[in-house]
């Protein structure tokens, strides 16, 4: 075991999952509005779940909280890359603590499992990885969310945006780590798609 965790990469992956576990939206709520984002609304610790909570019962902090959520979710995992850059480990590593942060942070340890939906962090990894693509993603995104006005939506067409960018600029890289990432979202987005099927998910308001 001693030998297991001395190990440089398999301490970048269990520092990734810690950090992406961390869940900034409930955390945030909770200190500075008192209110459990886990028992309100969709129950979700996102950005937009705190920002639909808020809206009703915290108006004057609505926006502040849910960009401030949305930042430090992307910047969890982006911190842990940056230290992998530093510290020099190989780009498969490098790529597999992009996949771990965001697996912490749909599946976080400090909610026994629960998690977010991966979207922001998903797109703060990949906006280091893949830049360009990363880009292409946020536009459709914004794009999608003023015209369409489906949250879930955009964001799903936003990380499917990346993918599909990556395989048509770098066609030659591994992209198995992106697939992952992207399948994971789609997976913590079910009942959106079920919803968005059934015509009955909420629109922006």
């Amino acid at each position: 075991m001693a030998d297991f965790l001395s190990n440089t990469n398999i301490q970048f992956y269990l520092l990734a999952y810690l950090v992406g576990s961390i869940p900034f939206g409930l955390i945030l709520t909770k200190l500075f509005t008192n209110i459990d984002i886990k028992k309100e609304g969709s129950g979700n610790i996102g950005a937009t779940n705190v920002l639909r909570v808020l809206k009703e019962k915290n108006p004057k902090l609505a926006k502040k909280l849910s960009i401030a959520t949305l930042l430090l979710d992307a910047f969890k995992g982006v911190f842990v890359l940056l230290l992998g850059f530093a510290a020099g480990v190989p780009e498969e590593t490098i790529w597999a603590i992009a996949v771990f942060a965001v697996v912490g942070h749909c599946f976080s340890i400090f909610l026994l499992g629960d998690g977010g939906k991966g979207v922001a962090t998903g797109l703060g990894v990949l906006l280091v990885l893949l830049p360009v693509c990363t880009l292409v993603g946020v536009a459709v995104w914004f794009i999608s969310a003023k015209t369409l006005k489906i949250s879930s939506l955009s964001s799903l067409l936003g990380v499917m945006a990346v993918g599909a960018c990556s395989f048509v600029l770098y066609p030659d890289m591994t992209h198995t780590p992106v697939v992952i990432i992207i399948l994971i979202i789609l997976y913590k987005h079910t009942d959106n798609i079920i919803r968005l099927i059934k015509g009955e998910e909420k629109r922006i308001a």
